[in-house]
């Protein structure tokens, strides 16, 4: 890629302090070597009718375009304009004013082109007058200038189309490259976002688990040994199960390349996640009338009723709940949280709830949170079903 950029035009790259590239030292090279010898091929013909001061004007003019050509992509009219005047009596600049005219249809504007080639065909008339050639009658002599004119403008032009395509396709190179970034960046960022919700789901219901258990090991030390025994097993077994999810989470993550999936929670889980919030002291009535189903749809709704449950646990924890996960035309899982024992703070819509709609969308279901008409706090999730 670095050579290939050492080949193109500095004027292509487009870049901040973009240098001459080895192509451009090439150019001017090949360039002044160009000038140089069609001045002195111009010169010839006309030797014996310069004198010592007129052939010294003349080399001093051709140095001075010679010199004027490192800066003609800087100012190409300014260039042009200087080196064709000087060519009405200076053979040596000949050829530095050829090449500045074929930087003008390179690098100006249709304008700018038009005046210099008006001017160039001025000064080659100028030139004949000045230094006529015995061998070549005047009128051949202007005719010669124009043809040579009219090869060099095209040249240029068809130069300049040849490097608007090059620009335009570097351009949509560019495009295409950074939409490819932008495609990147946004499968990283659902990516992480997966990975959230994932962990989300994940530690939230069993870390709240944990905190039910040991706040009762808190506030109650003087509890009889076998329920400090019993809490200390639930909280030991929890966090076994955070730490199991927690591996199964990776996996998942780790699986995308080789397409292998671990197991995934379903709707037959559903009945062990509730009799676990029961252990914890919550007080669930559940009725599950649905099992099966593919395994995206399973485990959105295992999902939905962990985040209904956890949710209830954190912000009502002396709420009655209640399940219902039934299927018909459509799956509708249901968690509601009796009014009679709601706090004021009761129901929640943070970040668990906003990543757990977007988890029902990509399922293709819609997700509602909120209040009934008693004031019970409702969480239902209605998702396709296909018996």
């Amino acid at each position: 890629m670095t050579a290939r950029r050492y080949m193109l035009p500095g004027a292509l790259l487009e870049e901040p302090g973009a240098k001459r590239t080895a192509r451009d030292w090439l150019v001017d090279s090949l360039f002044m070597l160009l000038a140089i010898g069609i001045g002195l091929l111009v010169f010839s013909p006309t030797e014996d009718q310069h004198g010592d001061l007129a052939s010294l004007i003349d080399v001093a003019s051709g140095v001075i375009g010679w010199i004027a050509l490192w800066w003609r992509r800087r100012w190409p009219v300014g260039v042009a304009v200087l080196t064709i005047t000087l060519s009405a009596f200076s053979a040596f600049v000949a050829g530095a004013a050829l090449i500045a005219l074929f930087n003008v249809a390179l690098r100006g504007s249709r304008r700018a082109l038009i005046a210099t080639t008006a001017l160039g065909l001025a000064a080659s008339t100028v030139f004949s007058l000045i230094y006529p050639d015995p061998d070549l009658p005047f009128v051949f002599a202007v005719l010669l200038s124009v043809l040579i004119t009219l090869f060099v403008i095209p040249w240029g032009l068809f130069t300049r189309a040849q490097r608007d395509l090059l620009r335009s396709a570097r351009e949509r190179t560019r495009q295409l490259e950074a939409e490819h970034r932008a495609r990147v960046e946004q499968a990283r960022e659902a990516e992480r976002r997966r990975i959230a919700g994932e962990m989300h789901d994940v530690l939230a219901h069993r870390l709240s688990l944990l905190s039910v258990h040991a706040g009762a090991l808190e506030f109650r030390p003087d509890a009889p040994p076998a329920e400090i025994a019993e809490a200390a097993g639930v909280i030991r077994a929890n966090a076994r199960e955070a730490l199991q999810e927690l591996r199964e989470v990776i996996g998942v993550l780790r699986s995308d390349a080789d397409g292998v999936v671990p197991p995934q929670p379903t709707l037959d889980a559903i009945p062990r996640l509730i009799e676990e919030s029961r252990a914890a002291g919550m007080k669930v009535s559940a009725q599950v009338d649905v099992q099966g189903g593919d395994v995206l749809l399973g485990r959105t709704a295992y999902r939905v009723v962990q985040e209904g449950l956890t949710n209830a646990r954190k912000h009502a924890p002396a709420a009655a709940v209640e399940v219902h996960v039934a299927a018909e035309d459509a799956l509708v899982v249901e968690i509601v949280s009796r009014r009679s024992a709601l706090p004021v703070a009761a129901g929640p819509g943070g970040s668990g709830l906003i990543g757990l709609a977007e988890r029902v969308e990509l399922a293709g279901g819609a997700l509602e949170h909120g209040p009934n008409p008693r004031g019970d706090f409702v969480l239902r999730a209605t998702l396709p079903w296909t018996p």
